[in-house]
């Protein structure tokens, strides 16, 4: 959504929005919310604010969200993608995944992939990171798996799952069934996970 040049400096003076960006920001770090954080950080990121104060919304939804996500692997949760506070949480780890991923540091990127899939509760959204997970293993690049793999035609903007990828150039079964040796390993590596219960 492109927001017109002339509204950005409006809206850098309207009291009423800079009053909810004050608002976000309390109530975020009240509430321990990503959801709301990621609001704080499309508002920030809408008046260009400072890059401290962007990094500081950042780091806040990556801490919590990694607080979060180790609460859940503790009590044996799952994500519900249905709810917007356990959706938010996902997407900061998936978010974090995919930049360790094009950083090359793959086992980082590996291991949150496969974590992902342990604890989201969503079929085709756990194929999607299975599938990440592998194309890691199989010593795919961040930029061969985006080029080669992913299917960026068939991302719906309206999806509240759009910000992961989930569109491949083939569906997933046939994908899983080609990498099927990583799947094992995948699933192999996820058994510490489950003997913990």
């Amino acid at each position: 959504m492109e927001i017109p040049e002339i509204h950005v400096e409006e809206l850098k003076k309207d009291p009423e929005f800079l009053a909810n960006i004050k608002r976000l920001e309390q109530e975020c770090k009240e509430e321990e919310s990503i959801a709301k954080g990621y609001q704080l950080l499309d508002a920030q990121l809408v008046i260009e604010a400072a890059e401290d104060d962007i990094n500081e919304v950042f780091t806040f939804i990556v801490n919590t969200a990694f607080d979060k996500l180790a609460e859940y692997l503790s009590t044996h949760r799952s994500f519900d993608m249905n709810d917007i506070e356990e959706r938010a949480i996902a997407r900061a780890i998936y978010e974090h995944a995919i930049q360790r991923y094009s950083e090359n540091d793959k086992k980082g990127a590996k291991e949150m992939f496969l974590v992902l899939y342990h604890t989201i509760d969503h079929v085709e959204l756990k194929d999607a990171m299975m599938i990440h997970a592998c194309a890691v293993m199989a010593g795919n690049s961040f930029e061969d798996f985006i080029e080669n793999m992913v299917d960026v035609k068939g991302i719906d903007e309206h999806d509240p799952l759009a910000f992961f990828i989930q569109t491949f150039v083939q569906p997933n079964d046939i994908l899983l069934t080609m990498f099927a040796k990583y799947v094992q390993q995948g699933k192999e590596e996820l058994k510490v996970l489950e003997e913990s219960k």
